[in-house]
């Protein structure tokens, strides 16, 4: 489903990606891992389209429903949370699946409130929701469980494989716990060695 070629980027001249190839497994999770600066978020924003590659291509299909977490939660603030996750969810996902998301992550008296009164934590499980439940066939995840305690990863974690089994999966984080919750397969290494 997604594929990159000779993915090349640079920052006032300065090289960020050299060279990337990759294919992504399609309906699983790969890790795309190394050490800060080296890309990782560079590369989701050019896999959106987000950014121009200096090199290479993204190849996609132009149909294919995307979705992402970003490391910013990207809410409409004077939105319930409820209603942040409505906006995206397709007419199939009824009002009582949004409801039962929100509680399976903690947040079961919070739907109805403004998410500019949330906590860091709690924006971002809406967040992840709002992606999950907008049924996407790829799904990109940059650190999205940044501000989750053990319990509330492990959790957040379950309702994504769950919710997004058919979907290829991009995660980016600097935890092997993590990639191991979320039951990657692959993984994409930035820092040197690339393995599929």
């Amino acid at each position: 489903m997604l594929s990159i070629r000779g993915i090349c980027k640079s920052f006032e001249g300065r090289p960020v990606l050299e060279n990337i190839s990759f294919d992504f497994p399609e309906a699983a999770v790969t890790a795309l891992r190394g050490p800060s600066g080296c890309g990782k978020t560079t590369l989701v924003n050019i896999i959106l389209g987000l950014l121009a590659p200096d090199e290479g291509e993204v190849l996609l299909p132009a149909s294919a429903r995307t979705a992402a977490v970003f490391q910013e939660d990207r809410l409409i603030e004077h939105f319930s949370a409820a209603r942040n996750v409505r906006l995206t969810a397709p007419a199939s996902v009824p009002d009582e699946q949004i409801r039962a998301a929100l509680s399976e992550l903690g947040l079961a008296d919070e739907g109805e409130k403004r998410v500019s009164e949330f906590s860091g934590g709690m924006r971002r499980r809406v967040a992840v929701i709002r992606a999950a439940l907008f049924q996407p066939q790829l799904l990109l995840l940059d650190e999205p469980f940044k501000g989750l305690d053990e319990e509330m990863r492990a959790r957040t974690a379950s309702f994504l494989r769950r919710n997004c089994a058919q979907a290829t999966t991009i995660l980016v984080t600097h935890d092997e716990t993590e990639a191991a919750l979320m039951g990657a397969t692959a993984e994409l290494d930035l820092g040197g060695k690339e393995e599929s």
